[in-house]
């Protein structure tokens, strides 16, 4: 009876930390700390630019790199920041959507969304994700990264499995 109570107190020790990830869990991002002031490239199947709202449109196989950071997505919005009315030529934001992958160093992220905000450094993904660290895998709907931090809290359902014993 005691190695049953002691069984069953060691279960549930080892279950609270997934308990408190059912709400949302804070993340380390020691992959994905970037240096947001760094140039941003995109490559594309094709580019649409209007310059009535200061938007262009990159779609088919898109990638964009900044340092050591990938991005790609089906289709990605990037809009331009304005002062005084006009277009100052920075990147204020890029919205990716479809097929949305964040790869940096050994850390990966999957959403079938994602809005990087350049001068936050923030990337906020939505939609069935799913983010790698390791051996270790944490899904849910919502996952805000801020990049200068090394930092981010994954919301909506989170789930994560647990491998006692393995070396992360």
């Amino acid at each position: 009876m005691m190695r049953l109570r002691t069984g069953l107190m060691a279960l549930c020790l080892t279950l609270l930390p997934a308990l408190a990830f059912a709400q949302g869990a804070q993340v380390a991002f020691g992959g994905l700390k970037q240096d947001t002031s760094l140039p941003v490239e995109v490559t594309a199947d094709e580019l649409r630019v209007n310059q009535a709202d200061g938007t262009a449109i990159f779609t088919g196989n898109v990638l964009i790199g900044q340092g050591e950071m990938r991005l790609s997505a089906n289709r990605v919005q990037v809009e331009y920041a304005t002062e005084n009315g006009q277009q100052s030529g920075d990147i204020q934001r890029m919205h990716a959507t479809g097929n949305v992958v964040l790869v940096n160093g050994g850390e990966a992220a999957e959403a079938q969304e994602a809005i990087y905000t350049l001068a936050s450094g923030s990337i906020v993904m939505t939609g069935d994700v799913i983010l790698t660290q390791g051996l270790s895998a944490l899904s849910g709907q919502r996952l805000v990264v801020d990049l200068q931090a090394g930092t981010g809290q994954m919301e909506g359902r989170v789930k994560t499995i647990f491998q006692p014993g393995a070396n992360q």
